[in-house]
């Protein structure tokens, strides 16, 4: 038996624990073949990996470690008794390895895994492997047993209305923070709107982290009811309500792999989608030669994969095309994308066009789903909410009922300016390069890092001219990105 000490170090998403290498009754040899142990008593159990300790500060003979997520999901109090054992692979297992052999998996095989992902029985490894396989062959029906597998192991949020309406975008455009627009212009109108947004994954910001510059975005699923009955909307984290808690995990692994092959995606935005309660879904698809979506032909794979597994789990979903050649707006990074959300809301005459008008565009196509509304009616009734301030005074209640940030945050105070090489006419912008400047600049856990974008496709620059601006809150961060973009400045001049 051992005690349970809490080990304060974030081991995400992997339970990890700690024991003590000599003294507690196992050789060394014993503990490095449990890779993988169960740790249980009579009110509870998890898998862990393990890791050994030489320093007897840190865990006594009798004590197992756990990390912070071990000890979170484990639920039980600092000192309570378990026991440990080798941990047995998860049987689904055998369902991987004849996945990584070629073979299309069955419904309940998919579940099984996916059941077991969820409850952290899987390796980093193991999902991998997983992942790795689909990558390389997945069937339709596999994609959508897999969204319907990641449905069925998380909550699901229900709402007192027949019409739930929502928005997404694939992602991979810096810049496009269109939903902090298009929910306040749904919600003056009156649609029921709840938005669960993800944080970043490989963006400089995702919606999440660009609305918690304005107003708190970590909300309980009673919190987030009440907002919605209030304001018919909320743009909150979806991480807190444990919605597809198995995406979560995968996504974590995908990160590190560069992996976003269209199965997974598929399953893991309309897992969160019908998750969240939504029956109505406008699906953005930007395509551009740098875009998660490089050609038509690919987008249209794509849209057809969609609208197969959304129909047949009974969402409704209108499908837009749209222009992914170079970013959106003129901030990429949390702050930055604040300010250019908020000087289109407030009709700003510098606001970004192609920020505002896209926006108003996919809240016409929400705005369409209303029966009340005429056909094509939906793009003018979303304009004029935005030009009158009706959509500005409903994002304004959202602030205040989420709770306003009292912290002003602005950009990086270090600065660099990234200039042209040449004069011309830019005609072409990396959207992958800009991106990964404002990640290495600190974007988005430093909310006021990112690039200020000054010029865009079809502009004129002279020789110098700066195409950019690099905002960063340390010399650091400023100093990577600036060799990253001296490198390459994801602008092309001719």
């Amino acid at each position: 038996m051992l005690k349970i000490r809490r080990i304060p170090i974030d081991t995400y998403p992997e339970n990890t624990a700690f024991v003590l290498r000599n003294g507690s009754g196992y050789s060394a040899e014993q503990f490095q073949a449990l890779r993988k142990i169960r740790i249980f008593c009579q009110d509870g159990e998890i898998l862990a990996t393990l890791a050994l300790v030489d320093d007897e500060s840190i865990i006594g003979p009798d004590e197992i470690g756990l990390g912070e997520q071990a000890f979170a999901r484990l639920c039980l109090a600092e000192g309570t008794e378990v026991c440990i054992e080798q941990a047995r692979p998860p049987a689904s297992l055998d369902f991987v390895r004849r996945k990584i052999g070629g073979d299309a998996l069955s419904e309940s095989e998919v579940s099984a895994i996916v059941r077991d992902i969820a409850c952290h029985l899987y390796s980093p490894m193991e999902i991998g492997a997983y992942l790795v396989a689909c990558a390389g062959f997945m069937t339709t029906p596999e994609t959508l047993a897999l969204t319907r597998a990641m449905i069925d192991v998380g909550n699901r949020l229900h709402w007192d209305s027949p019409l739930v309406v929502d928005k997404h975008c694939i992602g991979g455009i810096p810049g496009n923070r269109t939903s902090m627009i298009v929910v306040p212009i749904v919600a003056a109108h009156g649609l029921l709107c709840p938005k669960t947004s993800s944080r970043a994954i490989t963006s400089p910001s995702g919606t999440a982290d660009t609305m918690e510059v304005l107003a708190n975005v970590d909300l309980s699923e009673e919190q987030m009811k009440a907002i919605v009955a209030k304001e018919h909307a909320v743009l909150a984290w979806g991480g807190r309500v444990d919605l597809s808690p198995a995406d979560d995990v995968l996504i974590s692994v995908e990160r590190p792999l560069r992996l976003d092959d269209h199965e997974q995606m598929v399953a893991s935005i309309l897992s969160k989608k019908i998750a969240a309660g939504s029956t109505h879904l406008v699906l953005d698809i930007p395509v551009g030669p740098t875009a998660k979506v490089r050609s038509q032909s690919e987008a249209v794979r794509l849209r057809k994969l969609f609208e197969y597994v959304a129909r047949h789990l009974g969402l409704e979903t209108v499908i837009v095309f749209s222009d992914g050649s170079q970013p959106v707006g003129r901030g990429v990074g949390p702050v930055l994308e604040a300010r250019d959300v908020m000087a289109v809301l407030r009709n700003e005459p510098d606001a970004p066009d192609d920020l505002r008008d896209h926006a108003v565009a996919l809240a016409g196509h929400m705005l369409d789903f209303d029966p009340a509304i005429e056909g094509g009616r939906g793009y003018a009734r979303a304009l004029e909410l935005l030009a009158s301030g009706a959509a500005l005074a409903a994002m304004e209640r959202l602030i205040e009922a989420q709770g306003r940030n009292e912290q002003k945050l602005t950009p990086g105070v270090y600065k660099a300016e990234i200039g042209a090489r040449k004069a011309g006419r830019v005609v072409a912008i990396d959207c992958e390069r800009i991106s990964r400047i404002a990640r290495i600049a600190g974007a988005p856990m430093d909310k006021g890092a990112g690039l200020d974008l000054l010029h865009k496709v079809g502009e004129a620059v002279r020789p110098g001219e700066a195409l950019y601006r690099i905002h960063a809150n340390s010399e650091t961060g400023l100093g990577f990105a600036r060799d990253l973009a001296e490198e390459n400045a994801g602008y092309e001049i001719a």
